[in-house]
């Protein structure tokens, strides 16, 4: 069974945010990182991008796929994790520990349509 961590908002797609201030930390759940196997690339998008809720922000790839990363809040990228430009599978280490990108949200009330983790767990069993 994934693990799934309580008080983080979840998308169907299956990245993860966890909600600092004004700032949503946005990552991949275990059972994402599990569904691909060992993650080999993370193409992360660019300090001052504009993200876009359920749009395309980047992309994971895998020896077995590549999958595109899905925005679960719209904003402004104020950080990404450079560590996983040469350390991608620190992903599949952990998951959660391992964010992909920092968002100053522009509508906090996009969290609202995302699964806590309650119903994010009858979607990843």
């Amino acid at each position: 069974m994934s693990k799934v961590i309580e008080g983080l908002r979840y998308s169907e797609s299956h990245e993860w945010v966890k909600v600092e201030g004004g700032l949503a930390v946005v990552g991949v759940s275990d059972f994402a990182q599990k569904e691909m196997g060992n993650i080999t690339y993370v193409d992360l998008p660019d300090v001052d991008d504009e993200v876009t809720a359920g749009e395309d922000f980047g992309a994971l790839e895998s020896v077995k796929a590549a999958s595109d990363l899905i925005a679960p809040v719209s904003g402004r990228v104020v950080e990404v994790n450079e560590a996983l430009e040469d350390e991608p599978e620190l992903v599949n280490q952990d998951a959660y520990a391992n964010w992909i990108i920092k968002v100053e949200m522009s509508d906090p009330s996009e969290l609202d349509a995302l699964l806590d983790a309650e119903a994010y767990k009858k979607i990843s069993d």
